[in-house]
């Protein structure tokens, strides 16, 4: 029986996949690409929850912290998903994430360039919100995404046409609820 061929994100980049130290704790964490997406929901990413899906293992924030599965999420080495892609997306603004660390796990993950695409439309959509321009400035230049490849930045947002005060544009970032 032949096994069918994965696509990683990094291959749709144009980029080589690595050997990734941080998919690696992961694995040994028992969280597989889809368990990974299950732990963002139970994280608080409750926008990106499906029906019926079974629990990730019990992992907790001090064994793989936010950032981690943030980046996890994003990773070139993961199968390409835009599902994942659009909960990295939401898992990197969690509340208590610091944007040199997360800059830092980047690098080492080779996952800045689909952060900076998801970083410049957290700018755009939430410009007083300092966390997107530090974790910008943290981030080394990268090149563009090739088009379709990263979600639309809308993909990244909710956003309604209608408010109490009547017809008008208002967009709220995709981020994991708090915790209670």
């Amino acid at each position: 029986m032949q096994s069918e061929r994965i696509t990683t994100l990094a291959e749709k980049l144009g980029t080589t996949t690595h050997l990734s130290p941080l998919l690696m704790k992961a694995r040994r964490l028992g969280l597989s690409a889809r368990e990974l997406e299950q732990l963002a929901v139970e994280r608080g990413c409750t926008h990106y929850s499906g029906n019926g899906e079974s629990p990730s293992p019990p992992v907790s924030a001090s064994a793989f912290s936010n950032e981690e599965l943030a980046v996890a999420l994003l990773n070139p080495a993961l199968a390409y998903d835009p599902h994942s892609i659009r909960c990295g997306a939401a898992m990197l603004s969690a509340p208590g994430n610091r944007p040199l660390r997360l800059a830092r796990l980047l690098r080492m993950e080779r996952a800045e360039q689909p952060a900076r695409q998801i970083a410049e439309a957290g700018r755009r959509y939430e410009p007083d919100n300092p966390f997107w321009v530090d974790l910008l400035d943290a981030l080394p230049a990268s090149p563009v995404p090739k088009s379709g490849v990263l979600p639309h930045p809308t993909r990244y947002i909710t956003m309604t046409g209608f408010t109490r005060s009547g017809p008008g544009l208002v967009t709220h970032w995709v981020r994991p609820a708090t915790q209670r």
